[in-house]
């Protein structure tokens, strides 16, 4: 697979400034220039796609350039750390995620009950 950074960037799915970006931060290697540019091959994509998909999963750039070292060794057990903490602070937002629905909820239900008077929602948001 050889690819020029345009095609690179649109098989991983994001655009060519995000390649980039990714290189600036040491995620991705920059390919040495050969005749006609810089060429991109399976293994960068499979970093790449690696990067995105532990992005959605809610790593930070910084964890997944450890997580990045640790895939050249064998290191399974700080893989599982960084996973675990990661499944944790996921875990956290959800249950954060899932108060703050349940109140607006109850504030959706109590401004619509037509009461006179100033709207829960705003209340409750200060104002």
């Amino acid at each position: 697979m050889d690819m020029t950074i345009g095609k690179f960037a649109a098989a991983g799915g994001v655009g060519v400034e995000t390649v980039r970006f990714y290189q600036r931060k040491g995620l991705l290697k920059t390919p040495k220039r050969l005749e006609g540019g810089r060429r991109y091959g399976s293994e960068d994509l499979r970093q790449l796609q690696f990067i995105r998909q532990a992005q959605t999963a809610g790593f930070t750039l910084e964890e997944i350039r450890e997580l990045l070292e640790l895939d050249a060794g064998d290191d399974r057990a700080r893989v599982r750390e960084a996973a675990t903490i990661r499944l944790a602070a996921l875990n956290a937002r959800i249950l954060e995620l899932n108060r703050t629905r349940e109140a607006l909820e109850r504030l959706v239900a109590e401004c619509s009950s037509g009461k006179s008077g100033p709207c829960p929602i705003l209340k409750s948001f200060g104002l």
